[in-house]
């Protein structure tokens, strides 16, 4: 019972940090972690003991899942050298650099465990960036964090790994290394791609056969990212990739038709559980602080200069990670304008913009779940028996850089975004009523060239009347969509109070229902069918 409560209190914490957030000046994570570590001090006396492989598989595989479907697979390709570069050849950077700098500063942990720290240091987290900046980041930017995200998670833990087992066995080899990386990282695609593929071709048979609820379906998708990490890890493979691939693909699979019911809830769904675990994630993270901080001062008589000294090392460890990153970004977005000068293309950054777009590409690179988790796993005993060099400080390092790098973060970023080129706004809007007038036009024609044959007089007048006021609709939406910019405006307008008047409209419903139901004049069945057609009605509202 103890842990069902535990459960239960951590939810509605979740959930009550969400509308604290809206009073407290504080992003939510940082929030959220404070929130955790107050709950785990002596007087409240929350413990939650946190397994890291039950952590990686019960947190990590959903949340990179809808990552991945949600990633806009055109900006991905578009975006897929500076993704790939930051996301792979960036990590290798960040640990050899790092790798030497944390071994200067605690020497008597063999270079491998510092490779591991750097390593397992170099995964980002995108789910925090977008808590701190609110939506504001430029679309571009965004989408470039988050596609980084998604894959130096599994290149970070990989080599990690590889790392661990170099400090436990004292045998490295950096050709069976990379070979080994390269079949764990495609093999865990491979994988990914597959079982969403089979399960696409499941539902789609499961629609076949008119099995069109929506509940099993979306049960299943659910189910996915944790069959496509499990699969890849039984295998030896990259379970985080794996379950990348599988959100990836399953956004294409889901733009099959006759699934409109199972796109809105799965939305729904995953909606909530996503903001559940990323608020669990960070709870998590402040409640395991003061464990954390005990392990590591427990051992030492001047516990306190001790501390001061680990925070300075946090300090210079975050500092070095920044200046890496920041020269590897500010260095490739040099070349890239160099190389698109060459080809007569237009630089789309130039002078202060740049440096600004590094240093927010360089800020960006918040740690979060994945380094905790990474980190906690390290091993007590190496294969002597001798105890791990300095576990319990390299944990502390390590939580100790997740949250200076929220903190700076949440500071300097509000403040350098004003200074980046936004995204044109008209432009996309441009884009946005051209493919709606494509989509309109081809309606109008199908329209046009139906040749209703009804089966008597008064079915042609019907089909008559309805095409009318189909096509009425449908051109006057289309002249919203080619109008200029003060038709729009005026249309904008106009549909603000169309919104206003149909949501009052729909309310006032609701509350004749509540008093026809309150006069015992309808039963409860009929008020929840009649409720549920309001509810929808108003769901469509909200959307459109």
């Amino acid at each position: 019972m103890q842990l069902l409560y535990t459960i239960l209190t951590m939810l509605l914490v979740v959930s009550g940090t969400r509308i604290t957030a809206q009073f407290i000046p504080l992003p939510l994570p940082l929030l959220q972690i404070l929130i955790g570590a107050l709950l785990a001090i002596p007087v409240l006396g929350m413990h939650v003991r946190l397994d890291p492989e039950l952590f990686l598989l019960l947190f990590i595989p959903p949340l990179l899942f809808v990552d991945g479907w949600r990633m806009p697979k055109g900006q991905f390709r578009e975006l897929r050298t500076p993704i790939l570069l930051l996301a792979f050849a960036l990590v290798f950077f960040t640990i050899l650099g790092a790798g030497q700098v944390i071994h200067w500063l605690l020497p008597q942990v063999p270079l491998a465990a510092c490779f591991a720290l750097a390593a397992v240091l170099s995964p980002t987290d995108a789910v925090a960036v977008s808590a701190i900046t609110h939506g504001r980041l430029p679309n571009t930017l965004n989408n470039l964090l988050q596609g980084e995200a998604l894959m130096n998670d599994a290149s970070g833990l990989v080599a990690f790994k590889f790392a661990v087992a170099a400090t436990l066995t004292g045998v490295f080899s950096i050709t069976d290394a990379g070979l080994q990386f390269l079949l764990v990282a495609f093999g865990g695609l491979a994988i990914g791609v597959a079982l969403s593929y089979l399960l696409g071709r499941l539902r789609a048979w499961m629609i076949g056969r008119g099995w069109e609820d929506p509940a099993p379906h979306v049960l299943l998708l659910l189910l996915l990212p944790f069959a496509a990490y499990v699969a890849a890890e039984h295998l030896g493979l990259s379970g985080i990739l794996s379950a990348v691939a599988a959100g990836m693909m399953q956004s294409r699979l889901d733009l099959l038709p006759r699934q409109t019911s199972t796109r809105m809830l799965n939305r729904s769904v995953w909606a909530l559980l996503e903001f559940t675990f990323n608020g669990l994630i960070f709870l998590l993270l402040g409640l395991q602080l003061p464990d954390i901080l005990g392990a590591a001062l427990g051992g030492h008589a001047m516990p306190w200069r001790f501390a001061l000294q680990a925070l300075a090392m946090v300090v210079v460890i975050y500092a070095v990670l920044m200046l890496l990153r920041f020269v590897w970004v500010y260095s490739y977005w040099r070349m890239s304008g160099a190389l698109r000068r060459l080809r007569g293309e237009p630089t789309r950054f130039a002078g202060q913009s740049r440096i600004a777009l590094s240093a927010v590409l360089t800020l960006g690179g918040v740690r979060g779940a994945v380094t905790l988790a990474g980190v906690m796993s390290l091993p007590l005993l190496l294969n002597s028996g001798e105890a791990f060099p300095e576990r319990d400080l390299l944990i502390l390092i390590a939580a100790g850089v997740i949250l200076l790098s929220l903190l700076v973060a949440s500071v300097a970023l509000p403040r350098i975004l004003p200074r980046l080129p936004q995204d044109n706004a008209a432009v996309h809007e441009r884009e946005l009523n051209r493919h709606r007038a494509l989509m309109l036009e081809s309606a109008i024609r199908y329209l046009e060239s139906e040749d209703e044959r009804a089966a008597d007089a008064e079915g042609a007048i019907a089909s008559v009347e309805v095409k009318a006021r189909l096509m009425s609709e449908y051109r006057d939406l289309l002249e919203r969509a080619r109008g200029g910019e003060e038709a729009r405006e005026h249309q904008r307008e106009v549909d603000r109070l169309e919104y206003r008047l149909r949501l009052q409209a729909l309310r006032t419903q609701r509350l004749e229902l509540y008093r026809m139901r309150k006069d015992n004049e309808l039963d409860d069945d009929m008020l929840a069918e009649i409720l549920r057609d309001l509810d929808i009605a108003e769901a469509r509202l909200h959307k459109s």
